[in-house]
């Protein structure tokens, strides 16, 4: 298993992202909301791997809710960087990892694929993330 480390500008949330996958064979997608273009998100996942995400203080952990309020969009409160989103909790709970805060991001060189998810209903939102989003662990607190 291969893993990618990162996290935001100043340290304050860093990021362990383990797939068995290639990063030239890992979609990335660029949502195309108003929150995604406005952080230039590019957004990757593997059900098979797993994200863990840990903040030495919680406090710099910023988690933020809109549209459906489906999913915590993960921000570093010391820098600003958007570094990941969480939908469900526990055991349940699904990640997406930010390319953009990841160390090595020149490696996951695929063109993104413009996305919208303008038309899902609440329930497809959460059956998507279910199915291609991948477990993550969160050390520190939203």
């Amino acid at each position: 298993m291969a893993i990618y480390s990162g996290g935001c500008h100043c340290g304050a949330i860093r990021l362990r992202f383990e797939t068995e996958l290639d990063p030239t064979q890992i979609e990335i997608r660029a949502c195309q909301c108003s929150f995604c273009t406005r952080h230039g998100s590019r957004a990757a996942a593997d059900p098979s791997g797993r994200l863990n995400i840990s903040a030495k203080d919680g406090a710099k952990l910023q988690a933020y809710r809109f549209g459906l309020r489906t999913a915590d969009y993960l921000l570093c409160r010391e820098c600003g960087a958007y570094v990941a989103a969480i939908a469900g909790a526990g055991d349940d709970a699904r990640a997406i990892v930010i390319v953009n805060a990841l160390d090595d991001r020149e490696q996951f060189s695929r063109e993104p694929i413009p996305v919208r998810y303008d038309a899902e209903t609440r329930e497809q939102r959460l059956a998507r993330r279910r199915s291609v989003w991948m477990p993550v662990e969160l050390t520190g607190s939203v």
